[in-house]
């Protein structure tokens, strides 16, 4: 007798749908077949191809892992219909010819299976990235400009390094620009409360007030050095000749088709980066730079924080918030005995009343006060409303006629030129009203006009902003890296007086220097010594 064995048998056949893969993130059990692909990922790296279903019970947590393993079996089997996974016959084990007619199969990764997990662990760990502010990469960006500098004085840039080091460059301000985001972002969910515990609040409040303290010293102190460091490798077209290197560079390992403009788009890759490192530091085009939109939005952050911590304190200590006010109201209309006390209860509470006219003019107003009309009297006993002929039958009081003539704005701009032009001019006085030849004390500033002494202002907050106690030192750059300032503390214990036009400023007096960072002759004692 002959017997004929059929080895065909399959598991079930993939759906053909191109996010199949992706199904089993809206059915039920969505936490075990996630379990069940995490295993198959971990087995994958340790080299393992296939998988039986007793390897993936075993494999699976303790919490996840069904009581009875059929339920894993048709887990596996529906995978298989979305294709994230591949069943072959498991004839390994076959020791009898029955055996070939039981369901056995073994297991494996299909190639959309595997994809569609990568973009799923993309996602968890977008989603749970709390990013953070990276002083540490400030410092970095300075000296990859500075190597670039150094690179940019050379008649022939070496192309090799010309694009190493903008591409250290480009990764280190990619890595602070997104850590950035995602820390204010993070940040902004801590302050509201949205996904934290308020004893996990409260526990770390007082770290994370110090991290952003120190992250705003160091960028103000670094941001407008950096600036200054991009302006100067913009200047004469110095970067120029460094991008254009590096893009020849990369260019040249592009593909015989796409030979012709790769060079082209590849600089145009490189300058729209350095065009963002730009605007990141440096404001441009009336828009601030985002380096000081992340300082005001860290610096505001620290006192929204301590409103948190004051709202967690009075809601612990009993006091009434809004939330519970309202819970309060809305337990209040509940137990109202009628709708007239509801009624009554809505005015009491937000003070609003029946409306009586559709408007009130000053003839209204004088025939009230000549005869007054209670409140709660009704429409149908009040005196009737006037209502504009016109306004009835056109439902509009607007007049229709020719529409109006196109407004000639060419006065209007050229006074803004006018405006913008002459608030230059006084920046730029102020500028050199406040520059110092040499050390001096700020009782020797002499009396300054509106625009020095609040240029005067922004650079004394912040060379105080990066005071700390026991320093006796300390040196900030302006935000658009214009000017700097230079403040030690005396030690004979007198008060300066500043004098302007609003009244008299006074203070601790201070040894300052403040040097005009723009006419390109003075430089950082850090960049001299360089």
């Amino acid at each position: 007798m002959t017997v004929t064995v059929s080895t065909a048998s399959t598991g079930p056949e993939p759906a053909p749908d191109g996010f199949g893969p992706f199904t089993h993130l809206t059915v039920p059990n969505t936490p075990l077949y996630r379990q069940v692909m995490r295993v198959f990922l971990v087995a994958k790296e340790r080299f393992a191809v296939h998988l039986r279903p007793e390897d993936v019970y075993g494999a699976l947590p303790a919490d996840i892992r069904p009581a009875d393993p059929e339920v894993l079996v048709a887990a596996l089997d529906k995978l298989v219909v979305w294709g994230n996974l591949r069943a072959d016959p498991d004839t390994a084990r076959v020791t009898a010819v029955e055996d070939f007619y039981r369901k056995r199969f073994i297991y494996q990764l299909t190639r959309e299976g595997e994809a569609a997990e990568e973009a799923l662990s993309a996602y968890d760990e977008a989603l749970g990235r709390r990013g953070a502010l990276q002083a540490v990469a400030l410092h970095d960006i300075v000296t990859h400009l500075r190597a670039m500098l150094v690179l940019a004085a050379e008649d022939e840039p070496d192309p090799a390094k010309a694009h190493l080091a903008l591409d250290a460059l480009a990764s280190r301000f990619a890595a602070l620009a997104d850590n950035a985001r995602a820390f204010m972002g993070s940040l902004q969910r801590t302050i509201d409360l949205h996904d934290v515990e308020e004893e996990v609040f409260l526990a770390y409040k007082d770290r994370l007030i110090q991290y952003l303290e120190r992250f705003i010293q160091d960028l103000i102190t670094l941001g407008g050095r950096i600036a200054r460091l991009i302006l100067e490798l913009e200047e004469d077209g110095k970067v120029e000749s460094l991008l254009r290197a590096a893009a020849g560079r990369e260019a040249a390992d592009a593909s015989p088709e796409d030979s012709e403009n790769a060079e082209r788009e590849v600089y145009e890759r490189w300058a729209a980066r350095w065009a963002g490192l730009g605007g990141w530091f440096i404001g441009r085009d009336g828009r601030e730079s985002q380096a000081r939109l992340l300082r005001g939005r860290a610096l505001g952050a620290i006192p929204q924080l301590l409103a948190v911590v004051r709202a967690l304190n009075e809601r612990r200590s009993g006091r009434s918030d809004r939330s519970a006010d309202f819970r309060t109201l809305a337990r209040w209309f509940a137990e109202a005995a009628d709708d007239d006390a509801r009624h009554r209860l809505w005015r009491a509470a937000f003070g609003l009343y029946p409306a009586r006219h559709l408007t009130v003019d000053g003839d209204t107003l004088t025939a009230r006060a000549a005869r007054p009309v209670p409140a709660v009297t009704p429409w149908a006993e009040a005196e009737p409303l006037r209502v504009s002929p016109q306004l009835r039958r056109t439902g509009s009081y607007e007049r229709r006629g020719k529409p109006r003539k196109v407004e000639d704005r060419e006065e209007r701009r050229r006074a803004l030129a006018e405006t913008a032009a002459k608030q230059a001019a006084e920046t730029a006085a102020a500028r050199a009203r406040l520059v110092t030849d040499g050390v001096t004390r700020l009782s020797g500033l002499g009396e300054l006009d509106p625009a020095s002494f609040g240029l005067f202002l922004q650079l004394l907050g912040d060379a105080l902003a990066t005071w700390r106690p026991g320093m006796k030192h300390t040196v900030a750059t302006s935000n658009d890296g214009s000017m700097e300032i230079r403040l030690t503390a005396a030690t004979d214990g007198t008060t300066a007086e500043i004098r302007t036009p609003g009244g008299v400023f006074s203070g601790p007096d201070h040894l300052v220097e403040i040097v005009d960072l723009t006419n390109g002759d003075e430089l950082l004692d850090g960049d001299r010594d360089r």
